[in-house]
């Protein structure tokens, strides 16, 4: 979860509504202390922003000291490096993990080279301990430990920036919000505001949006089961009239084979199996078309964005056919061959075989 200040929306205490609340180092104690048995890590992110620079190069760059934990709420990909690490914020030093995007602009010609050296924050020499891979379109944040950002930018100042933490036990969309009502009254208290206040603080909960969007995907997959059952469906209908087809033609080969010994079931496997084989086969045809069109999307349209206004999204990134998908697609084609044989393998069981010698 992460915590931000924003503003209140009802009057408390002689207070009025639309008071700017900033999250405060005792926000901090409170969440450590009194939620001790659900959150197991706590962190904090302080920004700020000033000019980088390296030699004749230099950026004007967004500064956000944070705790190690932050690596476990927004996942980065380290190219090289490493990022801030407990021993850093004990220690409150100077170091600093920058994007490859700002490495490259400092350092133009070997990026990777800057691990290791110093350059200038401002008025302060910090170490470049680690470079990771900018995910984002626009300016991207380079990272140092809270402990030393704090200090140097935020020492005469009580605001802690925003709220960070992992924890567990909450299973549920209902236990979640339970949490988050319980977590906003107690952040109400440390600041004069009503308890029922729910815009004075705004908590994005990163485990209710998966839940949300596993939900959205289940749902997708569902409908989409649907369509491909109902467009088999169609399928078993052509079959199963192709094969009643086929057993009217062969009428005299089952006489004969029945005149011969063959027994009803094995009439019965004859037209089953025919069936599966020609429902199988067409539908490994329609398989192998669709991981081509997802092969032809990937490679057109696979890597092009939409700008949304507030984030770039890719279009259709890598889209691929599992195994799983595969395996359960074949297995519903077999039942389905043997559905579409049933009644043509039937009728054919009933014929007799001395009305079935004098078919024409």
């Amino acid at each position: 979860m992460e915590v931000y200040g924003s503003t209140t929306s009802k009057p408390y205490q002689g207070l009025k509504e639309g008071r700017y609340i900033r999250i405060q180092t005792r926000d901090i104690t409170t969440t450590e202390s009194d939620f001790r048995d659900i959150i197991d890590e706590t962190g904090a992110v302080y920004q700020t922003s000033a000019i980088i620079s390296y030699g004749e190069e230099y950026i004007s760059a967004s500064i956000s000291g944070v705790y190690p934990v932050h690596t476990k709420i927004n996942k980065h990909e380290m190219l090289g490096g490493r990022f801030v690490n407990e021993l850093d914020m004990r220690e409150k030093r100077k170091v600093l993990v920058l994007s490859n995007k700002q490495a490259q602009e400092l350092s133009p010609n070997d990026y990777m080279s800057l691990l290791g050296k110093h350059v200038r924050l401002g008025n302060f020499a910090f170490k470049v301990v680690g470079i990771y891979k900018d995910r984002q379109e626009g300016q991207s944040s380079a990272y140092s430990s809270y402990a030393a950002i704090k200090s140097i930018f935020g020492a005469n100042t009580d605001d802690a920036g925003n709220l960070e933490f992992t924890f567990h036990g909450l299973t549920t969309e209902e236990a979640n919000k339970d949490f988050e009502k319980d977590y906003r009254r107690r952040l109400n208290a440390n600041h004069q505001v009503h308890p029922d206040d729910e815009s004075a603080f705004w908590i994005w909960n990163g485990y209710t949006q998966s839940l949300q969007m596993e939900q959205g995907i289940a749902i997708i997959r569902t409908a989409l089961w649907i369509v491909g059952l109902f467009t088999l469906l169609s399928g078993i209908v052509g079959v199963s009239n192709i094969m009643l087809i086929t057993v009217k033609e062969r009428t005299h080969e089952f006489g004969i084979r029945k005149a011969i010994g063959a027994k009803p079931r094995n009439i019965l496997k004859l037209i089953i199996t025919e069936s599966i084989i020609i429902t199988t086969f067409f539908g490994y045809i329609g398989m192998v078309l669709g991981v081509a069109a997802n092969e032809y999307m990937d490679a057109t349209i696979g890597h092009e964005t939409i700008d949304t206004g507030l984030f770039k999204a890719t279009m259709f990134l890598n889209p691929t056919v599992g195994l799983d998908v595969c395996f359960e697609a074949t297995m519903v084609m077999v039942i389905a061959g043997t559905i579409a044989g049933l009644i043509p393998a039937y009728k054919a069981c009933r014929i007799r075989p001395i009305e079935a010698l004098r078919a024409d």
